[in-house]
């Protein structure tokens, strides 16, 4: 078995360019584990060959073999209609059922993993998340307190292990179940006395301006762009502008500030 690695799952080519710009930003944390891209049947090769030329471990990976009557459950429009998102605006090319496959990360030949969604940035060295214990993740926080209570899966510790897989599977197939925030309702439930990471190693970008006050530049490891993507054009861009551009330049091939330069929330 390997030792370490950091993991992430690409569904679409949106996906594999968001997964561009998390590979970069990995690569100058100076981070010596694999990165390793999950990647499903929608992603064509000339989207991984990106991938691939950052150093990226390429995983192909099936959608999870689940019933029927739960993919129907789980469909977009059937999923948003019993659980909306009244807070933000998924995009077009998100769909539900894929989230899924990220339990596909507990079959990797690895020791332990770190599971980064697409959308984010390692802006510091996060290694020190191979020391800790599964599962931990950073509280869903971006409007209020009370998302404390609520697990959000962008980031979080795993300790690979097929009877893991296959126990997670059966439960996550049984009659009736209806997950209303996919793979995070379901790792919530799986793992109930979840570790709490600081939502530094989580920043969800509504906090930028749902609540301004817990933005620290300096302390911010990981930036997670939830909702609307910033390589979309969107509602949000004026508001999220200096977030989409430190994106922007990641996504590129020239610098990247320093976002311990960068202002703050206005």
């Amino acid at each position: 078995m390997n030792g370490h690695a950091y993991v992430t799952l690409v569904t679409n080519a949106d996906f594999a360019l968001g997964a561009k710009a998390l590979l970069r930003s990995l690569n100058r944390s100076g981070t010596q584990a694999d990165r390793v891209v999950m990647h499903t049947g929608g992603v064509s090769q000339y989207c991984l060959a990106p991938l691939a030329a950052l150093g990226a471990k390429l995983h192909p990976v099936d959608l999870l073999p689940t019933s029927a009557a739960f993919n129907i459950r789980h469909a977009r429009d059937n999923l948003h209609n019993a659980a909306p998102f009244l807070k933000g605006t998924k995009p077009t090319f998100h769909t539900p059922l894929d989230n899924f496959a990220k339990l596909r990360l507990w079959q990797l030949p690895y020791e332990k993993v770190v599971f980064l969604d697409a959308d984010t940035l390692v802006l510091k060295n996060i290694d020190r998340l191979f020391a800790y214990p599964e599962l931990c993740a950073a509280p869903n926080v971006y409007e209020n307190l009370a998302d404390f209570q609520r697990m959000n899966s962008g980031v979080f510790t795993a300790r690979p292990d097929p009877a893991t897989f296959a126990a997670m599977l059966a439960r996550l197939d049984a009659p009736d179940a209806f997950w209303p925030r996919t793979d995070q309702s379901f790792l919530q439930a799986s793992y109930p006395d979840w570790h709490g990471l600081p939502i530094f190693m989580n920043m969800l970008q509504y906090v930028w301006f749902n609540m301004p006050g817990l933005w620290s530049w300096p302390d911010i490891h990981v930036l997670h762009f939830q909702y609307e993507k910033p390589w979309q054009d969107h509602d949000r861009a004026d508001q999220l502008r200096v977030l989409i551009d430190l994106w922007r330049a990641y996504a590129g091939d020239g610098p990247v500030p320093d976002p311990a330069s960068l202002p703050g929330p206005s």
